[in-house]
C-alpha cells in the first residue's frame, strides 16, 4: 500500500474574506447569517455570497463495546429530525438507535464529554477509550464536528433508562450480539452517520482489541 501523502488543501482560511456576519436566530440553537467572498480555482475572487450557518459547535459521540462478550451498545431515543421520514430503507419512526454522544462544554475536552456522557445516558463507565476519528457532520450549513470514540468495557449488566430529566432526555440502552448488529448493518436500522461511522471502524478493527491494556493490539488504520 503506498504511504504518499493526499495532497493538502488548495486554500486556507486566508483565502477567504468575511464581509459581515449576524445572528438571524437564537433559540435552542443558533442561525448565522455570513457575507463572504472566497478565492477561485480558476483564479481571482467570487462575488460576495450569503450563507447561512447552523451554529453547533463540537460534538463526541462513543460506540460501547464489549470484547469479551462480543456486544455492541446503542441507544435509542426519539429525534424530531427523523419525524415522518421514510425514504428508501429509512425507518418511519423518529425513535433511532444512535450512539452515545453530546456537546463540547467550554474548557471542556472531547475525553472529558463522552466520559460524562457515557455516565448520563448508558450508565457506563468505560474500562477504556479508543480514539476513531473526527469529521464535519454536514459542512455545507452548520460547523459542527463531530469526535468519535469506542467505549471499551463489560456490557453484560448494561442497559436501562437513562437521561437527565432537567434535559427531557428519555434514552433507552440496547446492548445486541455483535453478529446481529453487523449482519443488518445497511438495512436502515442504523440511519445516522456517526452510529454507521463507529461500526463500520469496529468490523474492521474489531480484532484487534481487548480491555486488557497488556494485550491491547494496535487498531489497524489501513
Amino acid at each position: 500500500m503506498s504511504s504518499k501523502k493526499i495532497q493538502a488543501a488548495s486554500f486556507a482560511n486566508k483565502d477567504v474574506e468575511v464581509v459581515g456576519r449576524e445572528i438571524v436566530y437564537h433559540g435552542f440553537f443558533k442561525m448565522e447569517k455570513v457575507e463572504l467572498r472566497h478565492r477561485l480555482f480558476k483564479g481571482g475572487w467570487t462575488e460576495s455570497l450569503s450563507r447561512e450557518i447552523f451554529v453547533r459547535g463540537q460534538a463526541v459521540a462513543a460506540i460501547m463495546y464489549d470484547p469479551e462478550n462480543h456486544l455492541v451498545g446503542l441507544v435509542e431515543q426519539f429525534r424530531v429530525g427523523a419525524l415522518d421520514i421514510l425514504q428508501g430503507n429509512l425507518t418511519s419512526s423518529p425513535w433511532l438507535y444512535e450512539v452515545v454522544a453530546g456537546m463540547t462544554e467550554v474548557d471542556e475536552s472531547p475525553r472529558e464529554v463522552i466520559l460524562r456522557e457515557l455516565v448520563e445516558e448508558a450508565g457506563m463507565v468505560p474500562d477504556k477509550l479508543l480514539p476513531i476519528c473526527e469529521y464535519f457532520t454536514s459542512p455545507g450549513g452548520t460547523n459542527e464536528t463531530l469526535v468519535l470514540f469506542c467505549a471499551l468495557g463489560n456490557l453484560r449488566h448494561v442497559g436501562g433508562i437513562h437521561g437527565l430529566p432537567s434535559e427531557n432526555e428519555d434514552i433507552k440502552v440496547i446492548v445486541l450480539p455483535e453478529k446481529e448488529v453487523f449482519d443488518q448493518l445497511y438495512e436502515g436500522r442504523f440511519s445516522n452517520a456517526a452510529t454507521l461511522i463507529c461500526l463500520q471502524w469496529l468490523l474492521m478493527n474489531r480484532e484487534g482489541i481487548s480491555n486488557d491494556e497488556n494485550d491491547m493490539q494496535k487498531p489497524s488504520d489501513e
